[in-house]
């Protein structure tokens, strides 16, 4: 398609630019009207209702920190893994662990093990911060994503970096493939458009409206590196600031990650056949599945807790403590259970022992020392595949 004359139902243009083309989109809205059938409508009912749910089940319940920081986390990392990071819920949990990370409540500053452990902490930072700032009454602005864009990217390695610019719009043409986003000079006018697009409330539906400004930021690429992660990060943020999230706990990134051929193919026969339908329909299927993931996983998780309040709540005793606290943190180490329970060494091992006899820990890293810890049940939540899909 590169260089060749678009159809006119291309929502865009080449505009001639060195060896090849940039593509220059055009404005939201479409300039056709878009047509769905009834099955779509059902679709985007079942998303709405399904959203519905989960944002009152957020309301109802009081969230221990892991059901809320386990979903933000999942998001992270499925979003990271879609740009290639290699991660699991052990690396990072073990990170924070060994840190000193999870009792304060803040990320360490020093470099991470891996590069791909930075680029999933700096995705939650990034989301947290973002969630913050629209829950304050703020809107959704240049300066808002070039900030959310400069934690994504700080401390990431230069190697695994493809700019030097960071918080800012990028300086240099960036390439997906054959295809050029629009060139440096031409971006804020287009982000200008779509940010007042976001601002004005959209044409459609909220849901199709998102579909069209995530197709709309994926296409601009504005910046050198890190589009893919924001742009999924401004999803969430516009459903919060819409009124359908209660807290970031919807993981869309998980169903972009289990179809990403299908997610870039979508994108792209918008940008040169002006195929919207199939993408707001591949779009907001993702939405109604993934907020009844969210909403089986956020009721595992609490009728877990339930469980272990009545096995184990009311008593003294140290493994009983733990257990409780689990859910505050779900991975834990002797000299940690020690500081959380302010106990002894070796009633610290003690307790650690009688939860594994009861299935509720297990080790981790198979050491005869140094050993770390993980709440079985949690995790096994936590990491199974999709049950809707």
């Amino acid at each position: 398609m590169v260089g060749e004359d678009l159809p006119d139902s291309a929502p865009g243009k080449h505009v001639p630019y060195g060896a090849n083309p940039y593509y220059k989109p055009e404005p939201l809205p479409p300039k056709t009207d878009l047509t769905f059938d009834a099955a779509f409508y059902e679709t985007l009912s079942e998303a709405t209702f399904w959203l519905g749910k989960l944002g009152g089940f957020s309301l109802t319940v009081d969230f221990a920190p892991v059901l809320y920081t386990s979903l933000l986390r999942k998001e992270a990392m499925e979003s990271s893994e879609i740009e290639g990071a290699d991660i699991d819920y052990n690396a990072l949990y073990s990170y924070e662990t060994r840190s000193g990370a999870s009792s304060t409540g803040q990320h360490g500053t020093e470099l991470t093990d891996t590069k791909d452990v930075q680029e999933v902490l700096n995705y939650e930072d990034a989301l947290e911060a973002g969630i913050e700032r629209i829950g304050v009454g703020e809107h959704i602005s240049l300066e808002l994503l070039h900030s959310l864009h400069e934690t994504l990217l700080t401390n990431v390695p230069a190697d695994r970096r493809e700019t030097e610019t960071i918080g800012e719009f990028k300086r240099h043409p960036n390439h997906l493939g054959e295809f050029v986003p629009p060139v440096p000079g031409t971006v804020e006018g287009h982000m200008d458009a779509l940010l007042t697009y976001i601002r004005t409330g959209g044409t459609y539906h909220p849901l199709i409206d998102i579909a069209l400004t995530h197709y709309q930021f994926e296409t601009i690429h504005p910046y050198g590196d890190g589009n893919g992660r924001l742009g999924r990060l401004l999803i969430t943020l516009q459903l919060y600031a819409g009124g359908y999230l209660e807290q970031p706990n919807l993981y869309l990134s998980e169903y972009f990650n289990r179809f990403k051929d299908t997610y870039v193919e979508r994108l792209e026969a918008v940008r040169y056949e002006g195929e919207w339908e199939a993408w707001i329909e591949f779009f907001v299927t993702g939405i109604r599945h993934q907020a009844e993931e969210s909403l089986r996983r956020s009721r595992e998780l609490r009728n877990l807790q339930s469980r272990y309040e009545e096995t184990y709540g009311g008593y003294a005793r140290a493994d009983a403590r733990l257990a409780c606290s689990l859910f505050e943190q779900p991975y834990v180490t002797a000299a940690l259970v020690q500081e959380l329970l302010d106990v002894t060494g070796p009633t610290a091992y003690r307790a650690i022992d009688s939860l594994i006899d009861d299935d509720v820990l297990e080790e981790t890293t198979g050491r005869e020392r140094n050993k770390e810890y993980r709440a079985t049940e949690i995790f096994e939540i936590l990491e199974k595949p999709p049950q809707t899909y």
